[in-house]
Formats: C-alpha cells, structure tokens, sequence
C-alpha cells in the first residue's frame, strides 16, 4: 500500500468514527418541552412570564438546550400539545403545569413512555408513576394557614364559606389541610365550599350564591388571589357588612399593597406561593439533564403567612401578579 493510499484509508478511518460519534453528541443535548395553562388569570399570568423568563434566560446561558413552550386553554388542548412535542418537537425532557389531574396523567405517562424525562409542576398526576419529578409550593400549608388565621381571628366562633380552585389534588390537598384545622375548632362553621376555577367571575357568581343562601358570614376564604377579588366585588353589590374577613392566597401584589396599605380592614393576612417556581422547575430539570443527572423525588417551596409586618418581602410591583 503507497503511502498516499494510507492517508486516505486513515482518513476514511477518521471520518467514519467522527460520523458515528455525532449521534452520541446530539443525544446530550436536552430538548425541553414546557407544557402549561395560558394566561387566563393573573397567577397563569405569572406562571407564563416566568416561564418565557426561563427560557430566554437558560438558553442564552447553555448552548446544548432548546426550551419549547406551548400554552393550553383546556386539558383536551394540553393533551394535545404534549402529544405533539413528543412527535413533532422530539422532546427528551417535559416540564408539564398540568391544566387538570386526571385528564393530564394518561397523556403525561406517554410522553414518558417515549424516554423523555419528566417533571410534573403544581399540580399533580393521579398516578405518580407517569412522572420522574414533582416541583410544587407548600399546599398543605396554602390550606392550614389562612384557616389557623381565621379561627384566631374570629376567635374561634363563626361561620366560613370557602371557594376552591380547579379539581386537582393540589386543591385537594389546601381543602384537606383547611378542614383539618377547622375540626379542632367546633363553634368555626363550614357552611359550603365550592369550586369558582381561580377565576373572578367564577368566584363572583359563587359568592353571589354564598350570599343570597347565607344570611351571617364573618369569613370568606378564597383560596387565590384572583377569587378574592371577585369575592369583594360581590360583597360590595350586595351591600354585606357581616364578613369581616377575606383572604385569599399566592400573594399577588395588589393584595400585598393592600395589606402594606392597610386600606381594607377584612383583608389583613394572605399565604405565599408565588408562579416563579415554574421558573425553578424549568431551571432544575434543564440543567440536571445537561449533566445526566436526575431531580429529587419531590422540591417542595415553602408557604407563609403574609401579614403588614412582612408585606414589603413579598411585594414586587414589576411582576405580572
């Protein structure tokens, strides 16, 4: 053999194992789909800004990570979507805000089922199995404080009405933490809790009813922000002086000033949880995956009371909610 024809079987040689090596390096690069709910009230509002906040802010600093983000309006549409980012967009990893337990889990398992590792956030799946990691606020504690805040304050007599969010086990799990402290407190009524979907006109109409059916509220939990503000509009038109308390939830900043402000006696207190954890748990699963490694089981981020005293920690007029 020549020499010249050497250089070539070498570089024939070469070439092939450079070709066979670019299938190993494209699969090191995470293809991040994130699945949500859109911006159908002010904490989805947030849920999205942080979202598109990761995005711009973790591609620019990893060069092997492409971040895909599609919003749903309903779960048939989000179930749809996921189905795409795993066929069309190829995804290796899914973030998934799930817009409903139950009819997002079956959905979720097959994108899992594809070999795309997936981190469910907030809301969680009625079958932890069709996930690999679960990011969510403290909802237990969402639940127990603002009903320990009520009991205290009306000094453990009265009677509550309660408005909860969209059928989903974190619901469930703020409505069990609530019961929970109200059956220590026996004179405290639960008079009725029904679903508003964290949404001011849901929440308005429900409170509507609320007030028509109940003729002595002192306290009204609406378990968001939002509902809380549909709740207040309902009270108003009605002329009602009897509730001396509403309290909502996840510290949306309007009702942070308020209670900074104190311009509205019934609103004192509300409980944290803010939409940046879609932000951590894009940020989480994207760069534990760029090293191959996995999440915790389960990131919970903790819930407190915000009261007038430590209000200005939790006010940030900048944000969407």
């Amino acid at each position: 053999m020549t020499t010249f024809t050497r250089r070539l079987a070498l570089t024939a040689v070469a070439t092939a194992a450079f070709a066979a090596s670019l299938p190993a390096l494209a699969a090191d690069k995470v293809n991040l789909g994130v699945s949500i709910p859109a911006a159908t009230h002010s904490f989805m509002g947030g849920i999205n800004y942080w979202a598109n906040q990761a995005k711009k802010d973790l591609e620019k600093q990893h060069k092997d990570l492409k971040i895909t983000i599609k919003t749903a309006a309903n779960a048939p549409e989000q179930a749809n979507q996921l189905q795409d980012l795993s066929t069309v967009t190829k995804i290796n990893a899914l973030v998934v805000f799930p817009f409903e337990s139950a009819a997002l889990t079956k959905p979720v398992a097959q994108v899992k089922a594809k070999g795309a590792y997936v981190t469910v956030v907030d809301r969680g799946l009625t079958d932890t199995s069709a996930q690999d990691a679960y990011v969510a606020g403290d909802n237990t504690a969402f639940g127990k404080i603002p009903a320990e805040y009520i009991v205290k304050q009306l000094g453990g007599k009265g009677n509550v009405v309660a408005l909860r969010g969209i059928a989903t086990t974190l619901d469930n799990e703020r409505m069990d933490a609530f019961n929970a402290v109200l059956k220590g407190s026996p004179d405290i009524k639960l008079l009725d809790a029904k679903y508003a979907n964290w949404n001011r006109d849901d929440a308005f109409k429900v409170t509507q009813d609320y007030l028509t059916r109940f003729k002595q509220i002192d306290a009204i939990w609406a378990a968001d922000d939002d509902m809380a503000v549909g709740v207040l509009k309902a009270i108003s038109q009605a002329k009602r002086d009897d509730i001396k308390i509403v309290f909502g939830g996840a510290g949306a900043k309007d009702m942070v000033k308020t209670i900074m402000d104190g311009k509205d006696k019934r609103i004192t207190a509300d409980v944290s949880y803010s939409p940046k954890f879609i932000y951590d748990a894009i940020k989480l699963t994207a760069e534990a995956r760029l090293k191959g490694e996995k999440l915790p089981a389960t990131t919970i981020i903790p819930s407190v009371l915000i009261t007038k005293e430590n209000a200005k920690d939790f006010y940030h007029p900048n944000s969407p909610f």
